[in-house]
C-alpha cells in the first residue's frame, strides 16, 4: 500500500485523540500529536514552550486583524524581527507535517494538517464531533469537574480551534466540505468509528 496520512479534526470531549490512537495501534502507524511541537522545535531551533503557547489558538492581537494569514508555505527567516511570531510557529509545524506525509504513513492530530496537505496525495481527512452533552459525559468521567465548569471549557476550547483554522486556512472549521468522514462518535462508539474509518481506507486506497 501507497504511503497515507490521516488527519483528524475533533471537537474537544469527542475522542477524537483516541480515536487516533487506536488506529495507530491497529494500522501500525506512527501518531503525531504534541510531539509535532517537539519536532518542529528542533527543526527551527525556537523554543518549545512558545510552540506549547501558541497551539491551536490565536493571541488577542491576531484576532482583530482583518486579513487571514492563510498559509502559503513560506518560512520566516531567522534575521526576521517575525521569526518567533505565532505565524512562523505555525509554518514551522506545516513544514515537519509535509515532511512527515512524504516519508511515512502516519496520523496527525489537529494542527490545520487537513489544510497543510490539502494538496498531497492519499490524505484521509476526518472530522470527529460528538453532542454537547456526550462531550460533557465524557469529560466529566475524566476528571470530574462540574458539568458547568466543563462545558465552558468545551466552547473555549472548540472557539479556540476554529479561530485558529479560520486564521490559516480562510475555511470554517466544522464545514463538512472540508473533510472525507465526518463521524459523530457518541452514535457509532469508538470501536465502529475506528472500523468505519479503516474500512474506507482499504476503499480509497485499494
Amino acid at each position: 500500500m501507497d504511503k497515507y496520512v490521516i488527519t483528524i479534526a475533533r471537537g474537544y470531549g469527542s475522542g477524537g485523540r483516541t480515536i487516533g490512537k487506536m488506529l495507530s495501534e491497529q494500522l501500525n502507524i506512527p501518531y503525531y500529536d504534541r510531539e509535532l511541537l517537539r519536532l518542529a522545535s528542533d527543526d527551527s531551533g525556537i523554543n518549545e514552550e512558545l510552540f506549547a503557547k501558541a497551539d491551536e489558538k490565536l493571541k488577542k492581537s491576531l484576532l482583530f486583524k482583518i486579513a487571514r494569514n492563510v498559509y502559503k508555505g513560506e518560512l520566516i527567516p531567522p534575521d526576521s524581527d517575525d521569526f518567533v511570531s505565532n505565524d512562523n510557529l505555525f509554518n514551522y509545524q506545516a513544514k515537519i507535517i509535509k515532511e512527515l506525509a512524504e516519508t511515512q504513513s502516519c496520523i496527525i492530530i489537529g494542527r490545520c494538517a487537513d489544510f497543510v496537505l490539502k494538496d498531497h496525495k492519499n490524505v484521509i481527512k476526518l472530522f470527529v464531533y460528538a453532542p454537547l452533552e456526550a462531550c460533557v459525559d465524557t469529560l466529566q468521567d475524566m476528571t470530574g469537574n462540574s458539568r458547568k465548569d466543563i462545558i465552558r471549557q468545551i466552547e473555549k476550547i472548540d472557539k479556540h480551534r476554529a479561530e485558529y483554522y479560520k486564521y490559516y486556512t480562510g475555511r470554517d472549521w466544522n464545514d463538512v466540505n472540508n473533510y472525507d468522514l465526518c463521524l459523530n462518535s457518541s452514535k457509532l462508539g469508538f470501536d465502529k468509528c475506528v472500523e468505519m474509518v479503516k474500512s474506507y481506507l482499504d476503499i480509497r486506497l485499494r
